[in-house]
């Protein structure tokens, strides 16, 4: 798992610092744990903020299955344990304490061979009193894996210490490798009590109201995935993240729920919340429309229209508007056309003109958009203008 502390619900969509490489585009926050912290680097570079929490962490510190886990290791010592995060080795140490059998297994901890999944829980296993054996460079428990598989684990007995859900994959080649696992449920992942901001989510990814949606651990795209289904809008929500909404991963365990429905995902090299909103950074502006129109240089965003480097929001239905029209930069486009690119128009093409002088007022540069006569209205490309994707960064 790439994992990357619980914090206050944000439910809302902010609109973002203004300036930056994100400024105009939304990011779709579906981290539970270290939200606040994914959120700050995202507003601080421009990024209006949809958070929608896509699971909770429930502490197993009463929990009979950790309990009896931690007893029964307690009993017949492991030959090597494997922590996989930082926060469920704590919980695991700290329920230990509370049970009052909390020296017996620091004891046993201290006697095995024990294997860090990262740096981050290299760092709870030594405030515990405990050094660590190894650690991969790679934060993957695949490499964990592959090195006990390497050095042969046949006859051992092994603790791997769980991190919200089962690793069926990792526990199977162990037990085909011959040795015997004891898995330790420090915590599990649920849904949201209160699923009405993932719902908002699941409907801004249907109606384009996100330009990406960032994910932090694979239980959250599961989940995400899962609450679409039990609306009745996977398929919606599938289709859009296969298209215009860049789904973002801060690694490649978190990206595998997604990847299973087909859908493309990017990942940093480093597994880590700056290097995921700097990718972020490159991709979202990377992806936006820049078209010369009537001597200005127009770079097409999420909610929002850079001219000539100025940041100018624009309301959503001027955004659907403009972009009909930057479909075809330079020609006409009906107003029947332009009616159906409105959300809940109806009929009454009157729609296409009131949306249409706030668009150009917005946009503060009315020659963007010349009116055709009888016709409908085309974007004032320049002679010789190309479209163009890849925005330069802002401020």
């Amino acid at each position: 798992m790439d994992e990357v502390r619980n914090t206050g619900p944000n439910t809302g969509t902010d609109t973002g610092t203004g300036t930056g490489p994100l400024a105009g585009f939304t990011v779709g926050v579906t981290a539970a744990r270290r939200a606040d912290e994914l959120i700050a680097l995202l507003r601080r570079r421009g990024a209006a903020v949809l958070h929608a929490p896509a699971l909770r962490i429930v502490p197993l510190a009463d929990d009979s299955e950790l309990l009896a886990a931690t007893k029964e290791l307690i009993g017949c010592a492991p030959d090597a344990v494997v922590a996989t995060t930082a926060i469920g080795f704590r919980g695991w140490i700290e329920a230990a304490d509370g049970w009052g059998i909390g020296e017996e297994l620091l004891e046993r901890l201290r006697s095995a061979e024990l294997l860090a999944r990262g740096p981050k829980v290299k760092g709870a296993i030594r405030a515990a009193g405990l050094v660590e054996d190894w650690s991969p460079d790679s934060e993957s428990l695949a490499e964990v894996l592959e090195r006990m598989l390497a050095a042969g684990v046949a006859g051992r007995r092994i603790a791997l210490q769980l991190h919200g859900e089962p690793l069926p994959g990792f526990v199977e080649a162990l037990r085909a490798g011959g040795a015997e696992v004891v898995v330790v449920p420090v915590y599990r992942w649920m849904a949201p009590e209160d699923l009405g901001p993932l719902d908002r989510l699941l409907d801004a990814v249907i109606g384009g109201g996100v330009d990406a949606v960032s994910f932090t651990s694979a239980p959250a795209a599961a989940s995400l995935l899962s609450r679409a289904e039990e609306r009745g809008v996977r398929e919606p929500v599938l289709e859009a993240l296969r298209g215009g909404v860049l789904s973002a991963c801060v690694g490649p365990v978190t990206a595998l729920p997604l990847q299973a429905h087909g859908v493309d995902t990017v990942q940093p090299e480093r597994f880590r919340l700056g290097p995921l909103v700097q990718l972020l950074c490159q991709e979202l502006p990377g992806r936006a429309r820049v078209l010369p129109v009537a001597g200005h240089r127009v770079e097409i965003r999420g909610h929002a229209v850079l001219v000539d480097a100025e940041l100018r929001p624009v309301p959503p239905a001027g955004m659907a508007l403009l972009r009909a029209l930057a479909r075809r930069p330079g020609w006409v486009v009906s107003r029947a056309d332009l009616l159906r690119a409105l959300p809940g128009a109806g009929r009454d093409e009157h729609a296409v003109e009131t949306a249409m002088a706030r668009l150009r007022s917005a946009l503060g540069a009315p020659k963007l958009i010349q009116t055709v006569v009888k016709r409908g209205y085309r974007l004032s490309l320049d002679a010789g203008g190309e479209v163009k994707y890849g925005g330069a960064p802002l401020g």
